[in-house]
């Protein structure tokens, strides 16, 4: 099926809900033929492969949306209108000093890890609020929201870490309304965006539902 008639109904579905196209191990052809039919937001999840393609690739909007080494702070900034991915204090700091070498004011999510799990990246619930501070103190970061990813479970059995994600998203958004604006909430990915959406999902990440499975 061409990419472009997954498109058509995944727009149709999210409604009003962002909607990222992770592009991951996707050829520039597709990406484009993705673009041209309303996409966006590609979202990519490693530099490196980004920027090996970025040259063909039409005009959207980039995020980052996979894990950022430190190594790879300075051409993440140099590449990405927003980094998705931000999940500890140090890479805080280091994007803002990388992003203040340019002149430039990088927009990035935090991202929260939801579920506790010790093998995934991410600020607890409890260290969010100490994060946010970090960035209102820095010049040259720009907090626009949250981004979760929750345990690897079938879709219904989600529900409870979005829910859980959007009221933390709901009591930083209140708490932080004279400061910075956190306006969108990053969560749900193919197999369960749906559920994300119901949940309160301001933008979702979408790959495989829209190019097919992944070949590596």
């Amino acid at each position: 099926m061409p990419v472009y008639e997954n498109m058509k109904l995944t727009l149709e579905e999210i409604g009003n809900t962002k909607l990222v196209c992770v592009t991951k191990t996707v050829e520039p052809a597709r990406i484009n033929e993705a673009i041209r039919a309303g996409a966006t937001i590609i979202g990519e999840n490693r530099v490196q492969e980004y920027e090996d393609k970025c040259a063909d690739i039409l005009p959207c909007e980039i995020h980052l949306i996979g894990h950022l080494q430190t190594n790879k702070v300075k051409k993440a900034v140099d590449l990405f209108d927003l980094i998705q991915s931000v999940d500890s204090l140090k890479l805080i700091r280091n994007i803002n000093r990388r992003a203040g070498d340019i002149d430039k004011v990088q927009k990035v999510f935090l991202q929260v890890n939801i579920g506790n799990e010790s093998q995934k990246y991410g600020f607890g619930q409890a260290e969010i609020k100490n994060a946010i501070n970090e960035i209102h103190s820095l010049g040259n970061v720009r907090l626009e929201g949250l981004m979760c990813i929750p345990p690897f479970l079938p879709p219904e059995q989600t529900r409870p870490y979005f829910r859980k994600m959007k009221a933390l998203f709901d009591e930083m958004k209140q708490e932080n309304r004279d400061n910075i604006d956190i306006r969108e909430l990053s969560m749900g990915m193919s197999s369960d965006y749906r559920v994300a959406i119901e949940e309160g999902a301001t933008m979702v990440r979408v790959g495989s539902a829209i190019f097919g499975e992944r070949k590596y």
